[in-house]
């Protein structure tokens, strides 16, 4: 069985071509620009050279059918024709309080994900938008949407619920739902299967360290906290996005710089973090020269990064009273031993003790910590195409 995972945002299209009897990759690829000038398709069959092709997009109909023919195309495809999709996997960012699973995708779906804009209004409209292409190019062939909040849906109320009237609650669902769920699903799971725990009661803390950032924690696989909340702004301090934060900031800066909420908004979703406290960039390896150079902002801002991290785990191994194992994934947390270290330094209260050799691995599945260390720590790549093509497999 041939499974098609869909990624898009408003002016892209990221795709996986996955057979699912070996769960190997077939194809992928991205469609960029989409209703701008220059849209370009990169398509990379495995065991192929890679094909690049600058083509009018106007929406992501379009899209959609040039990647289909990328995948049929005698020269560039791995497939003879599209009847050998048996299903599309697409991820959505935001199912709001209405699913705690994926779905196949029917009209009241549809309907959700469209009652859900306002939660996710850079990323809902093209996620939808993305299915019904889908729908129009491959009429017949299941499409299930993966929801990237799901995950935090098993959180208690404890967990999830803001100290604000009830009321805002009851009329508008604002609640803590918390974000990279699929790879926090992943991983979490990856986890105990790589540490060997009990897959009933394992406590494990997965760390998704990026540009965008967050910490689960979960027991038997079951999500009880994560750091994001109503939106991806909450929690850690990102490439971009400023994290936790006294919302009277918010007000402060209005009345002083003559703002609205919405400009400040953009400034703590696009101007802040890593990039607004270094002034440097939002690309850690740019600050981390910049730390290693000396400039006093660069090193603030990489030493707060890990000790937001670090508090975080703090918390989450006293909300569940202990932790088996702490992963890291995700760009930063496969591939970067020194923030791993830094954080790593903190929780010697947890007699965590770190392999300083095993630790200087990059991108690969491996046990960090060392025998007598009493929490397993490990690094686990992400991949939150093939957890949504198992999602979609589950259904179909």
């Amino acid at each position: 069985m041939k499974i098609l995972v869909i990624n898009c945002g408003s002016s892209s299209l990221k795709y996986q071509l996955i057979d699912m009897d070996n769960e190997s990759v077939l194809a992928k690829g991205l469609c960029e620009r989409i209703g701008i000038d220059g849209s370009l398709l990169t398509h990379k069959p495995t065991g192929k050279d890679k094909y690049e092709v600058t083509v009018p997009m106007p929406d992501h109909k379009v899209a959609v059918k040039l990647v289909l023919d990328a995948l049929v195309d005698k020269e560039h495809g791995v497939i003879s024709d599209t009847s050998e999709i048996s299903a599309v996997g697409h991820r959505v960012l935001h199912g709001g309080q209405y699913y705690s699973d994926s779905i196949v995708v029917n009209d009241d779906v549809k309907k959700v994900i469209r009652d859900c804009f306002d939660l996710g209004p850079l990323h809902n409209p093209a996620n939808l938008i993305g299915i019904e292409a889908c729908e129009a190019s491959m009429p017949g062939t299941p499409q299930v949407a993966v929801f990237d909040t799901a995950f935090g849906q098993s959180m208690p109320e404890k967990a999830y619920m803001y100290a604000i009237p009830h009321e805002y609650y009851d009329k508008y669902s604002i609640r803590r739902y918390g974000f990279h769920g699929t790879s926090h699903s992943f991983v979490s799971g990856e986890t105990i299967k790589f540490a060997g725990l009990d897959p009933e009661k394992a406590k494990v803390i997965v760390c998704h360290l990026g540009n965008g950032a967050s910490v689960s924690a979960s027991i038997g696989g079951k999500c009880v906290d994560t750091s994001m909340g109503l939106t991806p702004l909450e929690g850690l301090i990102m490439g971009t996005r400023s994290g936790d934060l006294d919302p009277a900031i918010l007000q402060f800066i209005c009345n002083k710089e003559g703002k609205d909420i919405n400009e400040m908004l953009n400034i703590l979703n696009k101007k802040s973090g890593i990039l607004g406290m270094s002034g440097v960039s939002s690309d850690f390896r740019d600050v981390q020269k910049a730390e290693q150079q000396g400039d006093h902002k660069s090193i603030v801002a990489i030493e707060a990064y890990e000790y937001r991290v670090a508090k975080y785990i703090g918390s989450y191994a006293a909300a569940m009273n202990g932790v088996d194992a702490i992963t890291f994934t995700a760009g930063v947390g496969e591939n970067d031993g020194i923030i791993r270290a830094a954080i790593c330094e903190y929780l010697g209260y947890l007699d965590v003790e770190i392999d300083a050799e095993k630790n200087k691995t990059r991108g690969e599945k491996i046990m960090i910590s060392t025998p007598n260390s009493k929490v397993k720590v490990s690094v686990i790549p992400t991949n939150e195409e093939l957890a949504i093509a198992r999602e979609t497999l589950a259904l179909v």
